[in-house]
């Protein structure tokens, strides 16, 4: 079908107005970032008068950040690792075989997205504070309680765009595996999962990026020795100022890990999206 004059300019207009809502504050942070710190606090510019990277220098200095970036690489990776495996085992499960309970199970993962993570906070605290006392395993201030936080986010979107995935793909494949010798977890790791391969992809980055912005739950589960970098970026505001130019020049630092990752696995990414939103 051919589009009409009238769809080619609302599609240019629509497109020119989502770039500017996302190339101006961009613009904005990186034009913070190198100016100095009294420019940004005073009058704004949308050019900066003197163009200093102090602040891509001192940034390491004013907070530990580098050590949060450690923190926060740590978990994030762990959490997507353990979100990945998991939700592979399950949603093979769910695709390939039928088992009472189901689709009790798979209503029940996703009706827990309908609900705003913030309604877990609190159940969460209380339960980790009942197996710190009960078992003497401290999940609080600790980045294993971090991580097991994370998995209650990303497992139950992961567990349901990945059983929608192994549903797309045919089971004649899985039977002709079987016939050649493979066991039912052969033919998954042989046959499925390379089939699959841009659904885990999928599932990867948004476990990771998931974990990697989150605020809420850091603030609450962490302490000064395993703080995240969502939470640490809080800590260039100070009683007496508010370091914005290394504000933004952290920000922009920290978003360099997520950014390459979408760009290096983009076509996966959107290929497992897709292939999972319509199955």
């Amino acid at each position: 079908m051919r589009e009409t004059r009238g769809e080619k300019i609302f599609r240019w207009a629509t497109i020119t107005v989502l770039s500017i809502f996302i190339i101006v504050p961009l613009y904005v942070m990186i034009t913070s970032a190198i100016k100095p710190l009294g420019d940004v606090q005073g009058d704004f510019t949308w050019w900066p008068s003197h163009i200093t990277f102090s602040a891509f220098r001192s940034m390491w200095q004013t907070i530990p950040l580098a050590h949060y970036f450690v923190n926060s690489l740590i978990v994030c990776s762990i959490a997507t690792l353990c979100s990945v495996i998991i939700a592979i085992f399950a949603s093979f499960a769910m695709s390939r075989w039928r088992f009472r309970g189901r689709n009790i199970f798979s209503t029940t993962v996703l009706s827990t997205q309908m609900f705003p993570g913030v309604l877990f906070l609190l159940p969460l605290y209380i339960i980790f504070v009942n197996i710190d006392t009960s078992t003497g395993v401290t999940l609080i201030g600790t980045k294993l309680g971090l991580i097991i936080t994370y998995l209650t986010f990303s497992l139950p979107f992961s567990i349901w765009m990945l059983a929608g995935y192994f549903d797309g793909i045919p089971r004649e494949l899985d039977e002709a595996s079987m016939v050649d010798g493979c066991t039912p977890w052969g033919a998954l790791w042989r046959v499925v999962l390379p089939a699959a391969k841009p659904g885990v992809v999928a599932v990867a980055i948004y476990s990771f990026m998931t974990a990697w912005g989150e605020v809420l739950f850091a603030s609450v589960m962490t302490t000064d020795a395993n703080r995240t970098l969502a939470v640490g970026l809080r800590l260039y505001s100070t009683q007496t100022n508010v370091y914005w130019n290394e504000i933004m020049a952290a920000s922009l630092v920290v978003s360099i890990p997520v950014v390459l990752a979408f760009l290096l696995l983009q076509r996966s990414f959107v290929a497992g999206l897709t292939a999972g939103a319509v199955k």
